[in-house]
């Protein structure tokens, strides 16, 4: 029988990736203790340095609270050659630490480094994010580049690390679209490279029409989804997106994430493709702005949905 376990994020509590994003002074002690205390076993770090750096620190903190280290996100401009190599510097430094604090805890299930695009940072990207058209994609010598730099990340993580890499498809990168998402992962060793499939952000780079996104998602990418993260996405946001074309920071910042169960994904039916398909953790992720509501109580409210609905 699969073992599901449950996590959630810093963005959850408004520390997100994106440079020139104001954001609430939430602490690490804070969020920590407001994510255990709603209900959560796991965390993934967040931005480096908001969590110690220090492998024995960052233990201790997780471990006066009985918390797992998940993951870790590491954003790389793969379509540059010339990031690839900070790109191999930045994800193996992070490997280091967080396998450190993994093995330190006696962790059952290894973290992962979340690799994703320097998301937010083309202006095309982040303008049309949730409504990208063909002619948006990269070229197929870009392609080839992503592709290269992505396998050269995570060969290096694993042989320095031990730790296995897995993409993050996300509004305002170049790998949004279902089908990015499949060239992406037909251009990489699927021993080498899995992917974390964001129920969320699929739905909204899908339109959110039908609310059936995610579910044909999950379906058509099951034999490389080693890692899952759970976002709903308001439809009725998202469609206002497409037609007063708000760029990807004003979609968020409307809340076009909003709480499970409150958006148009199916999470009883991918609740049940879980318990069917997955064993490992589930990350709740509901990118949090200021002026969006109370952190601590979407969390709670979050996990009350989920435990609902048999998580």
């Amino acid at each position: 029988m699969a073992v599901i376990g449950m996590g959630n994020a810093p963005c959850s509590w408004g520390t997100l990736e994106f440079e020139g994003v104001e954001q609430d002074a939430i602490d690490c002690t804070r969020m920590l203790d407001e994510l255990k205390g709603t209900g959560y076993a796991g965390t993934e770090l967040g931005d480096w340095g908001f969590m110690p750096t220090d492998a024995p620190a960052l233990r201790g903190e997780l471990a006066s609270r009985d918390l797992a280290m998940l993951a870790a996100f590491v954003p790389v401009a793969f379509r540059h050659s010339a990031a690839h190599a900070a790109g191999v510097e930045q994800a193996v430094k992070t490997a280091r630490l967080i396998a450190t604090v993994a093995e330190l805890g006696g962790q059952a299930h290894a973290p992962f480094i979340v690799l994703a695009d320097e998301n937010g940072s083309d202006p095309t990207r982040t303008r049309n994010a949730g409504r990208i058209t063909p002619e948006m994609a990269l070229s197929s010598a870009d392609q080839a580049t992503f592709a290269a730099g992505t396998e050269e990340v995570a060969r290096a993580v694993l042989s320095e690390t031990g730790l296995r890499c897995v993409f993050h498809h996300h509004c305002a990168g170049y790998v949004e679209t279902p089908d990015e998402i499949a060239r992406l992962l037909d251009a990489t060793d699927d021993a080498l490279v899995g992917l974390v499939f964001d129920t969320g952000h699929y739905a909204f780079a899908c339109g959110a029409e039908t609310g059936a996104e995610a579910m044909a998602g999950l379906h058509r990418f099951a034999d490389r989804v080693w890692y899952l993260h759970f976002k709903d996405c308001d439809a009725t946001l998202a469609a206002r997106s497409q037609v007063e074309a708000w760029d990807y920071f004003e979609s968020v910042g409307r809340g076009v994430f909003c709480e499970l169960g409150a958006g148009c994904v199916d999470f009883p039916a991918v609740t049940d493709w879980t318990r069917d398909n997955y064993d490992g953790w589930v990350v709740v992720e509901q990118d949090v702005l200021p002026g969006m509501g109370d952190p601590k109580e979407s969390a709670r409210r979050n996990r009350e949905y989920l435990r609902g609905i048999g998580l």
